[in-house]
């Protein structure tokens, strides 16, 4: 555990919460991806299957709960209980161009050749690119509202503030793992104009509007 470990985790929550907040308060996902929700929810329940095998700290396990169960309460809002207003036109991001690959590259690329360590990579490579059928989706209808941008913005931070948790652990443990590296740089790269315009333009007020 460090500071940017941790700052990476509250980032997360926020980013989830402040997502369930928006969808509660307005009764709606209007804006919302719910493929991007999908392919998050299978993140992390690949990630943390060890949950019943394998005990790190209180901590650790009671994060992992949280972040499936709200993972898990989100698909429920968007696609039971305020299905009516979910926007399936707009969020027609083909998830499969990103599943098979990841799940191919995790066979190919990972540190052993076991179950658990073949889902953990393969949800490393996914979390990297889960976020583009929410990208996709506020190019293609114009703009997003200012919550989902904050979402948005807490959610690239988190990923940011986990790549430097790589670095430090790198530097005073000595350890590091490639694969994270590189899944949450290309993350972070990804995000790169999105921080670019939420710091020029939702800061000062205005609407985010990414170029289609």
């Amino acid at each position: 555990m460090n500071i940017f470990r941790l700052s990476g985790d509250l980032s997360h929550l926020l980013a989830i919460f402040l997502l369930l907040i928006k969808i509660w308060k307005t009764r709606s996902c209007a804006g919302i991806s719910g493929k991007s929700q999908i392919l998050f929810v299978i993140v992390y329940l690949s990630r943390y299957l060890d949950i019943v095998t394998t005990f790190i700290s209180v901590y650790n396990t009671c994060m992992k709960m949280v972040f499936i169960s709200l993972s898990i309460a989100t698909i429920y809002l968007i696609y039971v209980k305020f299905k009516a207003t979910y926007d399936h036109n707009h969020d027609s991001f083909r998830i499969e161009f990103l599943l098979i690959p990841c799940f191919i590259l995790a066979l190919l690329l990972n540190s052993s050749f076991t179950v658990m360590e073949v889902l953990w990579t393969f949800s490393i490579y996914l979390e990297a690119v889960a976020i583009l059928p929410q990208l996709f989706m506020v190019s293609k209808t114009g703009e997003a509202e200012s919550i989902t941008s904050h979402y948005l913005f807490a959610l690239g931070s988190y990923r940011a503030l986990y790549l430097l948790n790589w670095i430090y652990r790198y530097y005073a443990e000595g350890h590091y793992d490639l694969y994270a590296i590189f899944a949450g740089a290309i993350q972070t790269i990804l995000y790169c104009d999105f921080f670019y315009l939420y710091i020029t333009k939702v800061l000062k007020g205005k609407k985010l509007q990414l170029p289609a």
